[in-house]
């Protein structure tokens, strides 16, 4: 597997195109660090790319064939929704499926989580949150609390039917 010198457990680090949005979210929860934003040309994608040494994801063939014209790493990435494509993508570069708490990232900002007590975020999410659930974790930039509230039965769901069908390839 591709390995660089960065901070990141995993050694691997992407920046995406405008098409992957939703992926990009779901790496960062994964625990990848990964650089996401609608308003890069492929120019400053590859730039970034290339200085960073991240992995270029595109849906785009054009960007996928200029990134590897230009020694920039690049993945086209194949699926028509994100269980196809982490299934893809765990199968191709051996991503984990599985969250941690510990290495996930804000899926909005891409920084890291932080446990966070129920006293720190009792102004930050509603009263009922507050009753039903006990773990939190913050987003050490942005601010944003997270839990395992009722969506998480959701992204469950979402990993383990990608593990399903990466199983199902091999």
């Amino acid at each position: 597997m591709w390995k660089d010198n960065s901070e990141e457990a995993s050694g691997v680090r992407f920046i995406l195109d405008g098409m992957l949005g939703k992926l990009a979210r779901w790496l960062r929860m994964l625990g990848y660090n990964t650089k996401y934003s609608n308003k890069l040309d492929d120019a400053k994608l590859l730039e970034i790319a290339k200085q960073e040494n991240r992995i270029l994801l595109t849906r785009d063939l054009e960007l996928y064939q200029q990134a590897n014209a230009k020694g920039v790493r690049a993945i086209y990435v194949s699926g028509e929704n994100e269980v196809q494509r982490l299934a893809f993508l765990s199968e191709k570069l051996g991503i984990s499926l599985d969250i941690d708490m510990a290495k996930s990232r804000c899926p909005k900002c891409n920084a890291r989580l932080s446990f966070a007590s129920k006293e720190k975020i009792v102004n930050k999410v509603e009263k009922t949150t507050l009753t039903y659930y006990d773990e939190f974790w913050e987003c050490l930039k942005c601010g944003q609390v997270y839990w395992r509230g009722p969506h998480w039965k959701r992204i469950k769901e979402t990993l383990e039917n990608a593990k399903n069908l990466k199983n199902r390839k091999i």
